[in-house]
């Protein structure tokens, strides 16, 4: 992997040219000097999250809270709608204005890394040998140059959504387990009009949304595939028979059951919440929006179904994570420190369960009983011991490339195979470009 620690001159390059185009500035300078602290001050620090309001919410009252116990620090969160999140870091942050600590998706994390966004986490105050026996082996993903740069409050598997009252009106008892029985349900519960036209989705389809984590670090390795080598540096779909067979299977709710359709209800989340989707693969994080956007709603959820009756067992695991800014030090880098142990603390953690629905990071909070056996979160827990974190060298265009790769298909007729083949290809040049 490429080290860059330090800004280049070319990315300070682009930081101007994405700054003409960004517009405004409400940002918080946080890697900027300052004299916080020197005269006994409280010290102050800058938090950067995407906008996710329910997030966006328990952070404010997090921050209170921490201020409170450390009235020497004073904490400024900023917020940005995801799709504008990068191009502010991009612009601020090697110009010194960006935040002191940044919460970003696993996915982002190796190319912060290679761009010099981020700094090491002090093993002094996060010791790897604390971090690998209390969080889930997953958190290897973040673990760069022998280093850890970013630690998660809460993380995420997939499983089943299913809706109750239209599983009864149709008489089926339970969620389905294997891909065969998923077909089947999915066809059964899927109704059109007389002139075609889906009115009830069986099975609810979006690659844009889970789809790309499904089908890579659920469908593949339950299908027996592995989807990078070993050293994380060589993309493996096409080694063997499953990365067809499970690609294959996934276009299958719309190629050729035609269960499912791009884009139904805008969303396929939108789509189950209104009960126009009969099922869904979705995130915990889902959990809190349904109950503050859809609690009427009758639904359970199930573990992700297996290739077939007693196959293996695998579900993508995705996180949010939150690291501290190159450049950030002294009484800053001290304060961040302090943030940061705060919010990957067993406590918050348990509160960012309840009210967000991500899931501990922490794997003895996680396995708590109030979480486990909980009818809704308990899916969800029980998938985090075999779990799988795809390791991202550009997370935002390998999904693209994913998007592509079935609208080849969908849309141009292109073959499974041939699609499949040039998406390996392009990812293995996405790696390639990273690694070398």
């Amino acid at each position: 992997m490429k080290k860059h620690w330090k800004y280049t001159g070319a990315l300070a390059s682009v930081a101007i040219i994405l700054s003409a185009c960004s517009g405004g500035d409400d940002s918080q300078s946080g890697t900027g000097d300052t004299e916080d602290g020197a005269n006994g001050d409280p010290v102050e620090i800058s938090y950067w999250q995407y906008q996710f309001d329910s997030k966006v919410d328990l952070m404010d009252e997090l921050i209170e809270e921490f201020e409170d116990a450390n009235p020497d620090i004073t904490v400024t969160q900023t917020n940005f709608p995801y799709d504008q999140f990068n191009e502010r870091v991009a612009t601020q942050v090697p110009a010194g204005e960006g935040p002191d600590v940044i919460n970003l998706f696993n996915g982002w994390v190796p190319n912060y890394v290679d761009q010099g966004f981020l700094q090491p986490l002090p093993q002094e105050s996060f010791s790897h040998e604390e971090i690998e026996n209390e969080f889930f082996p997953f958190i290897e993903s973040v673990k760069l140059d022998d280093e850890y740069w970013t630690l998660p409050t809460g993380v995420r598997t997939l499983s089943l959504f299913y809706n109750v009252d239209i599983f009864e009106e149709y008489g089926i008892d339970g969620p389905p387990e294997t891909w065969d029985e998923l077909v089947d349900t999915a066809v059964e519960l899927t109704e059109r009009t007389d002139n075609g036209q889906l009115e009830q989705s069986g099975m609810a389809w979006e690659p844009a949304q889970q789809g790309h984590h499904w089908w890579r670090d659920g469908l593949l390795p339950q299908a027996g595939g592995q989807s990078l080598s070993d050293d994380a540096q060589t993309v493996t779909w096409n080694d063997t028979d499953a990365g067809l067979e499970s690609f294959e299977y996934y276009l299958s709710f719309a190629l050729v059951h035609e269960t499912s359709e791009r884009d139904f209800y805008t969303e396929d989340f939108i789509a189950f919440q209104t009960e126009n989707a009969a099922m869904n693969i979705d995130g915990s994080f889902r959990l809190g929006t349904l109950q503050t956007e859809a609690p009427d709603l009758n639904y359970a959820v199930a573990p992700l179904p297996v290739h077939e009756e007693g196959g293996e067992l695998s579900s993508p695991a995705t996180f949010w994570s939150n690291g501290i800014v190159a450049g950030v030090e002294d009484e800053k880098l001290d304060a961040s420190v302090k943030f940061l142990e705060f919010l990957t603390s067993e406590d918050v953690m348990e509160r960012w369960t309840e009210e967000i629905g991500e899931l501990p990071a922490r794997e003895s909070v996680a396995m708590q009983e109030q979480f486990a056996d909980d009818e809704l979160f308990g899916p969800f827990v029980e998938q985090l011991p075999y779990a799988s974190t795809h390791t991202f060298v550009d997370e935002s265009t390998e999904r693209d490339l994913f998007i592509a790769a079935v609208d080849r298909v969908l849309l141009q007729d292109m073959s499974p195979e041939e699609s499949l083949d040039i998406l390996t290809e392009e990812t293995q040049a996405l790696f390639d470009a990273y690694w070398n």
